[in-house]
């Protein structure tokens, strides 16, 4: 954030009955019973679903805490439009490197096998282990972004995974090549970040145009590394598969550094409290997490219980379990693509250029997924708007546009299954089912995504870090058995697994309210979400009144 927007920053006085300041005080009694000197709670780390308290003690000094609801119109929550989706299409291009970095490597394949002498086969663990270090390092990143902010780890992470691109560029042998690969997958923060940044600047009510911009990012970078990466490889070394990406990180970055603020509440409250107090408006205010020591952020079992709760949620509850495998599914398969889409247009006499460009029916499936999807939140938030007190029209009715779009990934496989046999059927029948199954990969992710968003509130970042995880570990689990796969495939398995995996969308669909009325997490959420609303409206209201009474006395 600029010095000169922190400079406009300024909390409107909140009055209560004794006309003092509208931030809870810790009374003399609560000293009392505090024994540490220390702060007694740790904001924003660990603290994913429990409710927020408001007092702060630091030694014997009585501290006031600056609490969200009180500068929410100050925070990323108030950016002007123009700023949000400024910061968003940057977040949109960092996302498309990311997954730029997934595929392209792909095209460096051949140069690799011959120069280090490895089968292609044996060169694939490089496109295998990034996937699978991606998929844990989105979580390991996630709870730093929390406590730290999303910009500094954002750049560390970007730094990071362009330091690892070094060695595979210049690796003198296959292990150089495997080691950066798999530290460049795990130094990739990925969506735990950039959702986290979305959730920062809109409530889970109004942000559904703005995950379906980042979820098209991060679909349309898979695509568009083989794009580019078939250009590369019929007319340049293999290391320029590697080299490209470093130079689209580096220029993401830059331009991340330069343009994108810090957007995470507790550092905003944080920086607003200091410039109180540096200008004597309240000396005593402080933010969330000011003053405390590493060990009172990190708390071992806070932070094991973080990074352990995205895998706990997989396994124990059905909504996350059911739907992340599905999305996992759905992305594999398009990774499953990346890897034999040339032994299936070499029968039609493709080059390397034009084996890329046959990608780009999966990129427009994408388009026509992402477009169709703009009319489909419309009604959605009509629906809602219509309905605030029916269970299924607030969650449920989130999933309404995939009921019609999931089919698409069963039609799509058996459609390719009877297509991509080479001549005589004409090359253009694949590419069509090959963009019907993008669209259900789209609509997949985005409906899944913004539904456990709505469903888990403060838990959404363990629920969705579940469906990423499974996006990336299964996509990197079959890269490698994805040649011999298309190479032997018998019986149409794909299109009976996809099947099976769709029809728990309709489950979810008509059961959803039960099952989330089993879920503790989805409990929590309801107490949390109920207070959270109550405070920011009595704010509201208590300021509304406070400017009339101001305009009166005029």
């Amino acid at each position: 954030m600029a010095s000169d927007e922190i400079d406009q920053i300024r909390p409107a006085p909140r009055e209560s009955e004794s006309g003092g300041s509208s931030i809870t005080q810790v009374s003399n009694n609560e000293q009392q019973n505090i024994i540490s000197e220390k702060p007694q709670r740790r904001a924003g780390f660990g603290a994913e679903g429990e409710p927020e308290k408001t007092e702060v003690v630091s030694g014997k000094r009585k501290r006031d805490e600056l609490q969200e609801e009180e500068v929410y119109d100050q925070l990323g929550f108030g950016y002007s439009s123009f700023k949000k989706w400024t910061i968003l299409t940057v977040i949109f291009w960092i996302q498309v490197s990311m997954n730029f970095n997934t595929s392209l490597y792909s095209n460096g394949l051949k140069g690799i096998s011959e120069e280090f002498g490895v089968s292609e086969q044996g060169a694939r663990c490089g496109a295998m282990i990034f996937l699978i270090f991606y998929a844990f390092g989105c979580e390991l990143w996630a709870p730093w972004s929390e406590e730290y902010g999303r910009k500094p780890v954002l750049q560390a992470s970007l730094f990071l995974v362009n330091l690892w691109q070094l060695p595979v560029a210049l690796a003198p042998n296959f292990t150089s090549i495997m080691v950066g690969r798999a530290l460049g997958g795990l130094s990739s923060a990925g969506g735990s970040v950039t959702l986290g940044m979305i959730a920062d600047m809109w409530d889970s009510d109004n942000q559904q145009y703005a995950v379906a911009y980042v979820v098209f990012s991060s679909v349309g970078g898979s695509v568009l590394g083989p794009i580019v990466g078939g250009f590369v490889q019929s007319s340049l070394d293999w290391r320029w598969c590697i080299w490209i990406q470093l130079i689209f990180g580096g220029v993401v970055q830059l331009i991340h550094l330069i343009f994108v603020p810090e957007t995470r509440s507790t550092i905003l409250i944080d920086r607003i409290a200091k410039k109180m107090r540096e200008s004597g408006e309240n000396p005593k205010i402080y933010g969330p997490t000011e003053e405390m020591s590493f060990r009172e952020r990190f708390p071992t079992g806070d932070l094991m219980r973080t990074w352990f709760r995205p895998f706990h949620m997989f396994v124990t509850e059905p909504i996350v379990l059911v739907l992340s495998l599905l999305s996992g599914f759905s992305d594999a398969l398009i990774f499953m693509f990346i890897q034999s889409f040339s032994l299936v247009y070499t029968q039609w006499g493709f080059n390397d250029w034009q084996n890329g460009l046959a990608f780009i029916g999966i990129g427009i499936g994408y388009l026509i997924a992402w477009a169709l999807f703009i009319p489909a939140i419309k009604r959605n938030i009509k629906e809602r708007k219509n309905n605030p007190d029916n269970e299924r029209a607030q969650y449920e009715s989130r999933l309404w546009w995939l009921l019609y779009t999931a089919p698409c990934l069963p039609i799509g496989l058996i459609g390719f299954a009877w297509t991509c046999g080479g001549p005589p059927v004409h090359w253009i029948g694949s590419m069509i089912f090959a963009a019907i199954v993008g669209i259900a990969n789209y609509s997949i992710y985005m409906a899944t995504i913004d539904y456990m968003i709505c469903a888990y509130g403060p838990y959404s970042a363990s629920a969705t870090g579940g469906n990423g995880w499974a996006r990336d570990f299964l996509a990197g689990v079959l890269t490698i058995p994805a040649t011999p796969f298309f190479s032997n495939i018998g019986d149409k398995p794909l299109q009976y697994g996809s099947t099976i995996l769709l029809s728990a969308v309709y489950v979810i669909y008509w059961k959803g309210p039960t099952l989330r009325a089993n879920s503790k997490f989805a409990q929590q959420l309801a107490t949390h979400r109920t207070g959270l609303n109550e405070r920011r409206a009595s704010v509201a209201s208590q300021r509304a009144a406070s400017r009339a009474n101001s305009t009166a006395q005029v």
